[in-house]
């Protein structure tokens, strides 16, 4: 019985960290049902991308006040996680605050470091949950955030509420029992086991409310602080799965694989160059047999019409998703009243990959539902309200690209349904004869110079 609750804590642990890592081999099964591409090139400017906006926040910070919180939340969610690494050894081992023979002085300055960030994490997210619910910030205020991805958000900052509160009421107990030993007031092998170790600005406020407390009073409410806190952290950590709050994890990749070309410079469909260079070459024969190798290959799709259509690192865009509006803010089409939405666009392609997804669990292997990403999840008046402006893709604090999906089901539209829209149609027509947009005679476009 001497060793119940380290097995009942190491079960829960590995349970835990098991159903994260079958979750997360689904999320990259999923992302692997998107077509390769190659972002291997340009290492170290990849990583120095990485450094500088997913570790060092660049872009966040563009709006003061929420990247000066999220940097809060960010920077403690890190540095606590040191805590939580010594609170899973001493829950296998049995012990009680394990580094602090080792680290000395040091291990003070770290748990008040700990205790001041919690502190900062309450008062952000408590910020937080007011500019989300009660200030009227519009992007927070938008149709496409009513229901599950607002609840979503809300659950998250109550989630960090509780952690944190526990993580210092928990302290606060311990500093209880510390200073109960060195009175002389608690004698027994049992609060012997709270060593005299720590430094604790913020539950040294919470401890005086537990003075008279017994031994065991204090021991329990520390336990029990104790096992939530953990226990708490491995369900936040499953939670991520089903939540916007993915990013913590895929942001960092995210951003190393995003693209370092200039932002208005778009890819180059490998069907379509091939056929205007034979088009272009005189010595190629329109009318010659197909190469025998190439005979069997199906033909891509030009274009998107669903999430199979996409790029994998498209995918992971729409994992990554933040949900948190700074690009549909900055969308001059949704700001002029269009029905564009570059967040909804990330927001549909993940929970069309997710459906995919969910078939796949359930049959074993992908089955045609009959829907696809494009008219199901977003109609064609989306994408052709979308300038190409590239508004979208700067603002974003993580790199998600939402223009590039647009461009792909725009090409669909184009090149395999022939629906563009009509303005469009005349002015490649024009084009095509004129050598202009504007339907006038070649001869004459050079008349406006003389005027």
């Amino acid at each position: 019985m001497e060793y119940l609750p380290n097995i009942i804590f190491i079960t829960l642990l590995i349970a835990g960290i098991g159903f994260f890592a079958i979750n997360i081999k689904k999320i990259i099964r999923n992302i692997k049902l998107g077509k390769e591409v190659d972002r291997s090139d340009r290492k170290k400017e990849r990583f120095a991308q990485m450094a500088r906006i997913a570790l060092g926040q660049s872009k966040m910070v563009r709006r003061p006040i929420a990247g000066f919180l999220h940097v809060v939340v960010y920077v403690g969610f890190i540095v606590i996680n040191i805590e939580v690494f010594e609170i899973i050894i001493d829950g296998i081992t049995g012990q009680h605050r394990i580094f602090a023979p080792y680290l000395g002085g040091l291990y003070d300055i770290l748990i008040a470091t700990f205790e001041i960030l919690a502190f900062l994490v309450l008062a952000a997210v408590v910020i937080f949950w007011l500019r989300r619910n009660v200030m009227n910030i519009k992007r927070f205020m938008m149709s496409g955030l009513k229901g599950w991805p607002k609840n979503d958000a809300n659950y998250i900052l109550y989630f960090e509420v509780v952690l944190m509160s526990l993580f210092l009421t928990m302290n606060a107990s311990d500093l209880a029992i510390q200073q109960g030993v060195l009175a002389g007031q608690f004698t027994t092998e049992a609060a012997a086991h709270y060593i005299n170790a720590g430094s604790f600005p913020i539950s040294g406020f919470i401890s005086p409310l537990l003075e008279g407390m017994s031994f065991e009073t204090l021991h329990n409410i520390e336990r029990v602080c104790w096992w939530l806190h953990i226990a708490g952290i491995l369900i936040f950590l499953n939670y991520l799965y089903w939540s916007k709050h993915l990013h913590i994890m895929l942001a960092f990749p995210n951003v190393y694989f995003a693209k370092l070309t200039p932002q208005g410079q778009f890819t180059n469909m490998e069907a379509v160059t091939k056929e205007v260079k034979m088009m272009m070459d005189p010595e190629a024969d329109p009318f010659a047999a197909p190469d025998p190798n190439e005979a069997d290959e199906v033909p891509a799709a030009l274009g998107a019409n669903d999430i199979f259509d996409l790029h994998r690192v498209q995918l992971l865009n729409a994992y990554t998703c933040t949900e948190c509006g700074r690009c549909t803010s900055e969308c001059p089409a949704n700001i002029t009243g269009k029905k564009l939405d570059p967040r909804k666009i990330m927001m549909d392609t993940r929970d069309r990959l997710e459906e995919v997804g969910t078939i796949i669990n359930k049959e074993g292997e992908w089955k045609a539902d009959g829907k696809t990403l494009l008219n199901d999840y977003i109609t064609p008046e989306e994408l052709w309200a979308c300038t190409t402006c590239n508004a979208c893709v700067d603002a974003c604090p993580i790199g998600i690209d939402p223009l590039s999906i647009i461009m792909e089901m725009r090409r669909y539209l184009v090149l395999e349904n022939s629906a563009a829209p009509n303005e469009l149609n005349a002015t490649m027509s024009n084009i095509e004869n004129n050598g202009a947009p504007w339907p006038y005679n070649q001869m004459d476009r050079l008349n406006w110079a003389k005027e």
